[in-house]
């Protein structure tokens, strides 16, 4: 099932009831795995390690053989006993492997890694091997760090797992879009033939067959499901560069259906790619900022619009730690 993004095979999953678990320092493997939940006759599916970007096969093959007779308790236990190299730790960090088993929120697992050096010092592993318990080189102190909203947490699932198993980023912009009259791709799929609508989602897969006669072909979905959408040459001439570069799309088109097969025909295509800038500071319930103009939100003053604009606007301040330019979504390319 190559054709298809690992986002896409698991969210079919998912909304056929099938549970999938995350990656997980204690219970995953190399490739993803069965689990048997409860008493039950039914499975969940773990997600394996093969989905953290940049863990080395033989690291998790040490991971894997180094917790068979016991679970990791800490973050110092699985280095001391592993064996791997802290970057490693970071990878698996950074994909929330520490949450399921440890509770470790990823940048708590981070700070906890920060403490470790390329390998444990002699004279605490044989302390350790003795005692046949981690003893910790030094005692950190404890330290709440502000974790992430759950905008960004979905944005780190996407760049270190190529999935998430949380809310679709789109979710977090539903009511943005619905106040542009944008429907969801579900809405858009189930409208009755010749029906003009205006929907958006992540692009996922374009396809040019070369039968198609420079027809291009592509999956957008949002967090109510997928929509397949159909570019004539004439459009995709006119707009390459949203074609092909947009990680977020918004169609206005019609929808073409014959018998069980359903596309959204594009008239006119649009790159909302900016609209995810500032998903890493949004959680799925969360308040507009109000506008200059908002009086009541503002407790009042002169109007705005009375003031001479200044010649060169004030450009925005960025800060690293808090914001994401872009959702990088990967997606399947074939022209």
């Amino acid at each position: 099932m190559g054709f298809y993004a690992p986002a896409q095979i698991v969210g079919d999953a998912r909304a056929h009831g099938v549970e999938v678990r995350p990656v997980c320092i204690n219970r995953s493997r190399w490739d993803c795995t069965l689990e048997r939940i409860g008493n039950s006759g039914r499975h969940a599916v773990r997600l394996g390690f093969r989905q953290v970007k940049g863990l080395a096969v033989a690291d998790a093959a040490r991971i894997v053989a180094a917790r068979m007779d016991n679970a990791f308790a800490s973050v110092d236990d699985m280095w001391r006993r592993s064996g791997v190299p802290s970057e490693a730790l970071v990878q698996l960090a950074k994909a929330d492997a520490f949450l399921p088993s440890l509770k470790l929120e990823r940048r708590d697992a981070l700070w906890a890694i920060k403490a470790l050096r390329d390998e444990p010092l002699p004279l605490f592993a044989a302390a350790a091997e003795r005692e046949l318990a981690a003893i910790a080189e030094q005692q950190e102190p404890e330290v709440a760090l502000r974790q992430m909203t759950d905008g960004h947490n979905v944005i780190e699932d996407y760049s270190h797992t190529g999935l998430t198993l949380r809310q679709h980023p789109i979710a977090f912009l539903r009511k943005d879009l619905s106040a542009r009259n944008i429907i969801t791709c579900a809405e858009a799929m189930n409208s009755r033939d010749g029906r003009w609508v205006y929907t958006s989602g992540l692009v996922l897969v374009r396809q040019m067959p070369g039968s198609a006669k420079g027809v291009m072909f592509i999956t957008i979905e949002d967090e109510t499901g997928p929509a397949n959408l159909v570019v004539w040459p004439t459009l995709f001439e006119k707009r390459r560069r949203v074609v092909l570069g947009s990680s977020m799309m918004a169609i206005n088109g019609r929808i073409q259906r014959e018998g069980e097969v359903v596309h959204l025909v594009a008239q006119q295509l649009f790159d909302l790619s900016g609209d995810l800038t500032g998903l890493a500071d949004r959680d799925e319930e969360f308040k507009l900022p109000a506008g200059r103009g908002d009086e009541f939100a503002r407790g009042g003053g002169p109007d705005p619009r009375d003031q001479p604009k200044p010649v060169i606007a004030a450009r925005d301040m960025f800060v690293p730690d808090l914001h994401i330019d872009t959702l990088k979504v990967k997606s399947r390319n074939f022209h």
